[in-house]
């Protein structure tokens, strides 16, 4: 039996469940960040911000606030790639969020695949 990695990531002051998903495609970890596919979110939570931004090698990016029931705003908590880099495929128009935020809650488990 193969073991497969699931993640999980929690806002920590509401307690919600932002995404789960499996750890590689679905949900990949890269520079410090983790990169989710939309099918692996579970939160209708973030907001575009319409604040912009440019890495000088992944390109274009609008920042994401995360907006509490309420009514405070978690502001910049995930950014998503708009005009990516081609050359890295495993971030096009997924959300993204750094791995250690003071806001955010990972666990990682692993699960026996058959």
């Amino acid at each position: 039996m193969k073991k497969q990695r699931i993640i999980k990531i929690y806002h920590r002051l509401t307690g919600e469940l932002i995404a789960e998903g499996p750890s590689g495609w679905g949900i990949t970890s890269f520079e410090g960040n983790y990169y989710i596919r939309k099918k692996y979110i579970k939160t209708k939570s973030f907001k575009l911000s319409y604040i912009p931004g440019l890495c000088p090698y992944k390109f274009f990016y609008v920042w994401l606030h995360y907006d509490l029931k309420d009514g405070n705003i978690d502001k910049m908590l995930a950014w998503l790639y708009f005009i990516p880099n081609p050359l890295l495929p495993f971030i096009w128009l997924r959300i993204a969020v750094p791995q250690r935020h003071p806001s955010l809650k990972t666990e990682i488990v692993e699960v026996k695949k058959s």
